[in-house]
């Protein structure tokens, strides 16, 4: 309900920022005027947290994990310092946020920025300019994102309303996974021998593990409802490595959203949700008090060789007894249900139900798939090895080699200088090539079993694409079966892209194009490579600077499956990145 007397922007924003203590919340749809600047101020520091019967010391943002919400309206402009207190540099990303004219605030370390260290501070300020939804933030160097990460919401401009039933309240619910050791140590042992890395022993929902787990009932995230009421669940996968199955109990959702852009609605009782990204589904509660109570669960979808983390996180949806309104429960303790996951590795499941989302497409909410093509591009995306150093055991494939991970058989190194910088002022010399293949050097069957002279060994180096601004780009990513079929989410940075097609086995460039979707495909940021297959995305280059395509399962990513787009400054003003801000940390 609109609020009946005017608020000053000064008092809406401190109201806002107090919102973000709590976890849920109804939808914020009172007086914010378009366009007012949200500060916040991030202090990166150490916080014990006991998960699991064991405490540990983890890197957390103003002492909460997860991390705080951010929420914001389209037009808003975000100013966010953050203050490193940690021995760990430390960058942050705005998952999502298309950072037109403010590449710089981007985040991942070593392409927008150097990192930010021990006592130094940098202001991230950029505008939320034509998107609205749930996104997230989260670290971008190393494996620091297994604990700082937090909501991203940004809701309709002032009087504008959501293109489906208003939700009796909004609950984000952002799913993560829990290491005992310390996920810096184990991302550094598995470079160090090439093997894979030690897997999670727990997943989280709101950054509890909840009763499946040993010790952990009391940490359970709980949901509670009233009857007959719409809840819109903003769902978001901040899991370091793995894609993950959802489901409530005797509950069916309708999907509403992909990665903050509306979708055509659907209904579905699972949804799979990767790395990455996120879903916003709404929630109808049964229309009287059920007396019971429904446990909602996430596992893993894995189709890969390697070791996983084969566990279950459990929250609990329990509903308000009207009888008893300041009990959730009856006193007859109601039946406990459970709902039903997919196999581990249901693929079909996946392709089906990725094939459902579809953009809105309608004059308010367009899909404006570019048409036409000028640029072209084939990206094989998969697993491969280093050779072992001399002198060195190695724990990798045949214990003989390292792990490593490629696009197009080559495997990003990042350099000690950004990115960004290095291309602003004209110095990429000895920083990065403009060389990066459009196409495999080495074509083979690439979903087929790999041949006795299929090269596993991958190409090492820093090496970008060059886009002319306002290109319109076709990329088909392929999945390989090097070492093992698995599904890859790639996210792209600074951009949406509509995905027009994908498909099992081999891309066909004579006949798939043909079933090409131009008229309402789904636009997103990041997308599953379909496990022993392929997906074609389009894409418009209208954002200067220099921006990643990258796995978003971050041992793929820490293996160098990770490339560069530098795009060009267009002609006009608006079309052109200004220069870095005078806080812009130094390597």
């Amino acid at each position: 309900m609109a609020s009946a007397f005017p608020l000053s922007p000064a008092f809406v924003a401190a109201f806002l920022l107090a919102l973000s203590c709590f976890w849920s919340l109804p939808e914020f749809s009172a007086a914010a005027a378009s366009g007012v600047t949200r500060h916040y101020k991030f202090d990166i520091k150490l916080k014990n947290v006991t998960r699991l019967c064991q405490t540990k010391s983890i890197v957390a943002v103003n002492g909460k994990f997860p991390g705080p919400r951010i929420i914001a309206r389209e037009g808003d402009r975000i100013v966010v310092k953050v203050v490193n207190h940690v021995q760990n540099n430390i960058s942050l990303h705005w998952h999502g946020i298309r950072q037109l004219q403010s590449g710089w605030a981007d985040g991942p370390s070593y392409i927008t920025q150097c990192p930010i260290q021990t006592n130094q501070s940098y202001v991230y300020n950029f505008t939320i300019t034509g998107q609205r939804g749930t996104l997230f933030w989260h670290a971008h160097i190393s494996w620091l994102r297994a604990t700082v990460y937090g909501p991203l919401i940004i809701l309709p401009k002032h009087n504008a309303s959501y293109p489906f039933p208003k939700p009796h309240k909004e609950v984000p619910i952002i799913f993560g996974e829990w290491w005992k050791a310390d996920p810096e140590a184990v991302i550094r042992q598995a470079l160090q021998t090439g093997a894979g890395p030690n897997v999670s022993e727990a997943y989280t929902i709101n950054g509890l593990p909840g009763p499946l787990y040993n010790c952990s009932k009391k940490d359970t995230f709980r949901l509670k409802v009233k009857p007959g009421k719409t809840y819109l669940l903003r769902l978001i996968n901040a899991a370091v490595n793995d894609e993950l199955f959802f489901s409530i109990a005797n509950h069916s959702l309708t999907v509403v959203e992909a990665d903050a852009l509306y979708v055509k609605p659907f209904k579905t009782d699972i949804l799979l949700i990767t790395p990455g990204q996120t879903t916003n589904v709404l929630l109808r509660t049964k229309p009287s008090y059920p007396n019971a109570t429904f446990l909602m669960l996430a596992r893993p979808y894995f189709t890969g060789m390697g070791t996983f983390d084969n566990s279950t996180v459990a929250g609990i949806l329990e509903y308000k007894n009207p009888s008893n309104p300041s009990a959730s429960t009856s006193p007859r303790n109601p039946p406990l249900l459970r709902p039903t996951l997919p196999q581990i590795n249901a693929t079909s499941f996946v392709a089906n139900f990725s094939a459902k989302f579809r953009s809105l497409a309608n004059s308010k909410f367009p899909a404006n798939v570019p048409k036409t093509v000028r640029k072209r591009f084939f990206f094989t995306v998969g697993l491969g090895t280093n050779p072992c150093p001399k002198n060195q055991t190695c724990q990798g494939p045949n214990n003989s080699s390292k792990f490593a991970a490629s696009i197009n058989n080559i495997s990003f190194i990042l350099p000690t200088t950004a990115l960004l910088q290095s291309h602003f002022f004209g110095k990429s010399n000895g920083v990065f090539t403009t060389d990066f293949p459009t196409n495999p050097l080495q074509p083979f069957n690439y979903t087929g079993t790999p041949s006795n002279n299929t090269n596993i060994n991958v190409s090492n180096g820093t090496k970008a694409v060059v886009l002319k601004f306002n290109t319109s780009v076709e990329v088909v990513l392929q999945g390989t079966g090097i070492l093992g079929a698995e599904s890859h989410p790639l996210h792209l940075h600074g951009f949406n892209f509509f995905v027009v097609g994908q498909g099992f086995g081999n891309f066909n460039p004579n006949k798939d194009p043909a079933s090409f979707n131009l008229v309402d495909p789904v636009e997103r940021n990041t997308i599953g490579v379909p496990s022993g297959g392929w997906v074609a995305i389009r894409f418009l280059a209208d954002n200067p600077g220099v921006w990643l395509l990258h796995c978003h399962f971050d041992v793929h990513l820490s293996w160098g499956l990770r490339m560069a787009w530098v795009v060009q400054d267009g002609k006009l003003p608006n079309q052109k990145l200004p220069p870095p801000p005078s806080d812009l940390p130094k390597c």
